[in-house]
């Protein structure tokens, strides 16, 4: 029987009563950006993209929704009047859904998001307030680690470095081909960092090698890990309309093969995803409907894990947090980095 089409609802599945196993979490949140603008607007044209991409996912027996519960939660937007106040309302937005129960997929916004979701991500009880036990994998174009941009240490450019000073235990990068030479120098000395260059990965000759390493990575990975995709990570052909496309990344099936690389790593499980920079394209719906394809395959991933016993729900439902003054205090008294 065919399932209902509901207009405003992640791949157009009806809403359901009751806990969620999947939350689709938009995120109206651009304060940063310093190229193009729109990444508030792409979240909800993802989700009306969704309403295009098939149900059907080769490795399920049955089309999505395929036996779990995927809710839409209605886009959240911020009201703090500074950027550290919606920082930490982002992170009490994150919080509920990092009981363990449910897998949340935020839809960005601008990459700006990772931090305060990475913050929430520490009251996961896989991570139980240490967040050296948590894996970081980041499509990208650009590393994202610089100190700051436009005297902002919370812009967009700096969100792996913000999250390795939270107390990220490992960064895995790859699309990686826009940089500074501040963040190459971080790269060459922190040891947390791997970092996989599209020079690299996608060289004509040797391109084939340096992908199979990047995948071998994957495979052994461990512990929690956060999935974090910014669609500019793709070759720019595919994703004109993002903030900042660059020439010479990925492929949309290298993504592909990448996030289902993550999901199937053995020792692994993954927490949470976040689909970034997504901007709504104007001519045609091609940004929007490729991050909603990805962001399909992620839930896709996640429900396969389920069902195999790879992913497991870890507590029967939420857990209350007081409200974050986290990056508020931060503005004040920086954590110290790892």
């Amino acid at each position: 029987m065919d399932e209902v089409f509901v207009e405003g609802q992640f791949l157009g599945l009806p809403p359901t009563e009751g806990d969620a196993d999947v939350v689709i979490l938009p995120l109206a949140f651009e304060l940063t950006t310093s190229y193009g603008t729109g990444t508030a607007e792409g979240p909800l044209a993802c989700i009306e993209a969704s309403g295009q991409v098939e149900l059907y996912d080769p490795m399920l027996s049955s089309d999505l929704p395929a036996g779990c519960t995927i809710r839409t939660e209605k886009a959240w937007e911020g009201t703090a009047g500074d950027l550290m106040g919606q920082l930490d309302q982002l992170v009490d937005h994150a919080n509920p859904w990092y009981s363990g129960h449910q897998f949340p997929l935020f839809l960005g916004g601008e990459h700006g998001i990772l931090p305060p979701i990475v913050q929430a991500a520490s009251n996961h009880p896989l991570v139980n307030g240490d967040l050296s036990k948590l894996t970081i994998v980041q499509i990208d174009a650009h590393a994202d680690l610089r100190e700051s941009l436009d005297d902002e240490p919370f812009s967009h450019a700096c969100a792996a470095s913000r999250s390795l000073d939270l107390g990220v235990g490992a960064l895995l990068q790859a699309g990686i081909r826009a940089c500074s030479r501040q963040e190459i120098a971080l790269i060459n000395s922190d040891d947390r960092i791997t970092t996989f260059f599209a020079k690299d990965t996608q060289h004509p000759h040797s391109g084939a090698s340096s992908w199979n390493q990047w995948l071998e990575s994957l495979s052994t990975l461990s512990g929690p890990v956060h999935l974090t995709l910014d669609i500019d990570g793709l070759d720019g052909a595919l994703v004109p309309a993002t903030g900042t496309p660059v020439p010479g990344g990925l492929s949309f099936w290298q993504v592909i093969e990448t996030i289902e690389a993550v999901f199937a790593a053995p020792n692994a499980t993954i927490i949470s995803a976040d689909i970034n920079e997504i901007v709504a394209q104007e001519d045609t719906p091609l940004t929007q409907f490729t991050a909603a394809c990805l962001a399909t395959k992620a839930v896709a991933c996640h429900i396969l894990a389920r069902q195999e016993g790879r992913w497991k729900a870890s507590t029967a439902g939420r857990q209350e947090h007081p409200k974050s003054t986290f990056f508020k205090e931060w503005s004040t008294t920086p954590p110290s980095s790892n």
